[in-house]
């Protein structure tokens, strides 16, 4: 397989993996902050934690759909990532004291679960055309 489409695959799955860990860590941090108070303290429950989170998600995002894009031309897929994107950083900008915990959560949520369906369609799409990505 060609070095430059494992490049593309390799940043379509790290983006899957890391909108993944988004949502673990949403679905989980406030049980586990219920659970064990002390928790709330650590590092990964800081806003820094969720801005270079945020910052890996757009990097890997846009290297991987715009390396798919540039050889499928599939813009509906571009639109995928971008809405998504949008919505992560909506929920970054806005943040719990403008929409409540919940709202935080419920945007990157769906931030999260639309940038895995344009990278999963861009790895597909990709896989199809045999992309020299």
């Amino acid at each position: 397989m060609d070095t430059k489409l494992n490049s593309q695959i390799l940043g379509d799955k790290a983006a899957i993996s890391l909108s993944i860990i988004c949502v673990i860590h949403c679905l989980l941090l406030p049980l586990l902050v219920l659970i064990l108070p002390s928790m709330a303290t650590l590092w990964f429950n800081d806003e820094t934690f969720h801005q270079w989170l945020l910052l890996a998600v757009f990097m890997s995002s846009s290297f991987a759909l715009s390396k798919g894009y540039r050889q499928h031309k599939q813009f509906s897929i571009i639109l995928w990532g971008s809405f998504g994107l949008s919505f992560l950083f909506l929920a970054s900008l806005l943040g719990h004291d403008k929409v409540g915990e919940l709202g935080e959560q419920s945007l990157t949520l769906i931030g999260a679960f639309i940038i895995a369906i344009g990278h999963i369609k861009n790895y597909r799409t990709c896989k199809q055309h045999q992309c020299e990505c």
